[in-house]
């Protein structure tokens, strides 16, 4: 074996155009390199082989037309000869999997498309090839896929996961005050579930150097991936790296270590040689996670003039058999308003699946258009104006804990989002509008928040004598922008040009790296890298503001280059979030802190078209408004804020699959029948930010945005189409047939 490389070129981010993206030259050129597009010499491809049953046992696997294949180097069906384990679920806090449940480690199939085998081949077609000759029986059972299937089992989240993370949110008396409020909205809202579908599928490329396991991977964790694979395979986490400079879109998808990544490393070491996984498109919709159907049941009650009395917010959520995925809702129903009475309960029902994860605001998405549809019938049955209604319900403190918010500036979104969008010109009743072709005009509005959470992160700064800075941070980039943001914070802050600053993220053979997700990436990274350009300039001996002939400072102190390093945690946050972060786990801080609750916050203005003799639904344009603290890089916020109203856009019209009662898995499983929006679909999207730095949570005054930008999207447009039809519509996404 060859030792193992140091760290490529491909580490730090490429030259930078001046107010744009550091990244943009080279991806636009196809220079950059994702983890689909690696080689390696004497690189072998792998394969997987999938249970076509949904539940029951593995009888026997025929292996032998796949081992004739030419090219067919290995046909792995078990792993129990490898003392290989589970990695363990998240949600007790000690696990890295995205499920507890292995494949290939016993007989058991616990859902359709779970593998039953990897063939490893000389290229990718021979391993395709051979994986699809892979023949099993199966002892099948009955599957329950669907929240009320038969066999599905229901548990209360509070009692089945005990602590105060997946507690139900209960203040004051919502019940009793409901039943007495003379404006009540009691409805059930239904939820299909969705898929991530990034551009790059989950990919691998593994390579054993000795007894050094280097792991390149398309994740947005890759501690955990460390440490969950050092788990599985019994040796020290410090024997193995884990590179992920740029991950190929995820939204959740790449959160936790994924289930081929033992059996990928048991196969390089035993042939010897790097073995390379790319997953086909269809096996992301079994093998991955995917946001799990759910239930809502919102009452809300208000008084005669639309001030909101009570909420009562009862979810459930499906889960796997295996794992209890934990649910959130309540968080964000119960603070987005100024409501004194409110009461939640979340239940998590078992199902023949695999184990469910975060997606792009995984539960503030469904959450909010809920409760927004429901606030927006408190709107229409009270005849107040929907924006009006909004901003007399607004609240600066949080009113599950009392305590302030951080920064809150929802009113300023609302009142600015209506004057851009034109809000004033709206006709109140429904059907009213039309455009010159016919089609129904709708108008709607929805607010929106997301906790602003930081997490524990590490900063190491090093200036070089040439004048260029080297920047390693705990973080991934995923697309968002990070690196961008990064970089131009360090050249701001050091008054040098943004194309001599290289940043650094994913990558394990630097700082510690902790799972970036949740909209806490920026605000942490960032906090970090203040903290350690402090430190650089005390070493430096450089005044802490102000532009310093940074080569000649480093010259001064006699060495080729001169290194600061910073720790930082969320505010409050114990020495253990720093443990947390070199475990490999996850140990993110918010929305509670111990002086204030923090959330970022957003209004969309939404106007569709819909077609009155077919029901189709065009959405011409929005608007959106965010607070989301300082904005870090202006070009990447209007970005996510675009990409986060696509999303809703898909979200409100276009992606849900249907569970397979019969078979199991998902009936829809590529991109022709897994329909999500292309630019057709998608109107002018025009994006403003409050900009107003929120210092009580960090010294960037950043918050979070990622996820922010996409809650609230569908409950405007579903909103709309109430304006445009008169109908209320309970359940995404939107059909044709909802509205003929």
């Amino acid at each position: 074996m060859t030792a193992p490389p140091s760290r490529p070129a491909e580490a730090v981010t490429g030259p930078s155009v001046s107010g744009g993206r550091v990244d943009a030259y080279d991806k636009v050129t196809g220079r950059t390199r994702y983890t689909a597009d690696l080689t390696r010499p004497g690189l072998l491809h792998a394969a997987l082989s999938t249970a076509t049953a949904g539940r029951g046992r593995v009888v026997e696997v025929d292996t032998r037309a796949a081992r004739a294949v030419p090219g067919v180097r290995l046909v792995l069906t078990r792993l129990d000869g490898e003392a290989v384990c589970s990695p363990g679920h998240p949600a007790d806090g000690s696990g890295y999997g995205f499920q507890s449940f292995q494949p290939l480690l016993d007989d058991r199939v616990a859902y359709r498309g779970q593998p039953v085998a990897l063939v490893v081949a000389d290229t990718p077609v021979a391993a395709a090839e051979a994986a699809g000759l892979v023949r099993a029986e199966y002892a099948a059972q009955p599957v329950a896929v669907t929240l009320d299937a038969v066999g599905a089992e229901t548990v209360a989240q509070a009692e089945a996961l005990p602590g105060p993370r997946f507690a139900d949110v209960s203040t004051g008396d919502a019940e009793g005050v409901f039943a007495r409020s003379p404006v009540r909205v009691d409805a059930v809202f239904d939820f299909a579930p969705q898929h991530h579908v990034p551009m790059e599928p989950p990919a691998t490329v593994v390579e054993w150097h000795g007894d050094r396991l280097v792991v390149h991977e398309s994740t947005q964790n890759t501690g955990a991936v460390r440490h969950g694979l050092a788990r599985q395979l019994g040796i020290d986490p410090s024997r193995i790296d884990v590179v992920s400079h740029h991950v190929g879109g995820s939204f959740g998808q790449k959160t936790w270590l994924q289930s081929h990544l033992a059996p990928l490393a048991v196969a390089a070491r035993r042939l010897g040689r790097p073995v390379k996984f790319v997953m086909p498109r269809s096996q992301t919709f079994h093998a991955t996670t995917f946001r799990p159907a759910s239930r809502h049941r919102l009452k809300v009650g208000a008084d005669r003039s639309g001030r909101l009395t009570a909420v009562v917010h009862e979810a459930r959520q499906q889960t796997s058999r295996h794992d209890l995925f934990p649910a959130d809702f309540l968080t964000v129903t119960s603070r987005l308003y100024g409501v004194r009475h409110f009461h939640g309960v979340q239940r998590l029902t078992r199902t023949d699946v695999q184990t469910p994860g975060f997606m792009r605001a995984p539960f503030e998405h469904v959450a909010v258009f809920a409760l927004e549809t429901a606030v927006d019938e408190i709107a229409h049955a009270t005849g107040r104006d929907p924006v009006g209604l909004r901003l007399a319900n607004d609240t600066a403190t949080d009113p599950v804990t009392g305590l302030p918010f951080s920064s809150r500036h929802l009113a300023e979104c609302l009142r600015r989002g209506a004057a851009r969008f034109g809000w004033a010109a709206r006709s109140p009743r429904p059907g009213s509008m039309r455009a010159p072709d016919g089609s129904l005009v709708g108008w709607g509005v929805a607010a929106g928040a997301y906790r602003a959470s930081m997490a524990p992160a590490v900063a190491r700064l090093t200036a070089h004598a040439s004048g260029h800075v080297t920047v390693d941070v705990t973080g991934h980039e995923m697309g968002q922008g990070l690196s961008t943001a990064v970089t131009r914070a360090v050249a701001a802050d050091l008054g040098v040009p943004a194309d001599r600053v290289r940043t650094v993220l994913g990558d394990t053979r630097g700082v510690p790296q902790h799972l970036t997700a949740g909209s806490w990436g920026t605000a942490t990274a960032l906090t970090a890298v203040h903290a350690a350009l402090r430190a650089l300039r005390a070493r430096l001996g450089v005044p802490d503001s102000g532009p310093p002939d940074l080569a000649a400072a480093v010259a001064a102190t006699g060495r080729p280059a001169v290194e600061a390093e910073a720790f930082t945690r969320g505010p409050g946050q114990s020495a253990e979030a720093g443990d947390r972060l070199r475990a490999g786990a996850s140990a993110p801080a918010g929305p509670g802190y111990p002086e204030f609750s923090a959330f970022s916050f957003v209004a969309h203005f939404a106007e569709v078209r819909v077609t009155a003799a077919t029901g189709r639904v065009r959405v011409p344009r929005v608007v959106s408004v965010v607070d989301c603290g300082r904005v870090a890089s202006p070009v990447t916020a209007a970005g996510q804020v675009r990409g986060g109203v696509v999303w809703g856009v898909g979200a409100a019209l276009r992606e849900g699959n249907e569970p397979d009662p019969v078979f199991g898995g998902f009936v829809r499983t590529d991109l022709a029948e897994y329909v999500v929006p292309v630019n057709a679909d998608i109107g002018r999207v025009d994006v403003e930010f409050v900009d107003e730095p929120d210092f009580r949570l960090n010294a960037p005054g950043v918050k979070g945005l990622g996820e922010v930008a996409f809650v609230g999207v569908a409950a405007a447009i579903g909103n709309a189409v109430h304006h445009a039809t008169g109908r209320r519509l309970r359940r995404l996404p939107i059909r044709r047939e909802d509205l003929l």
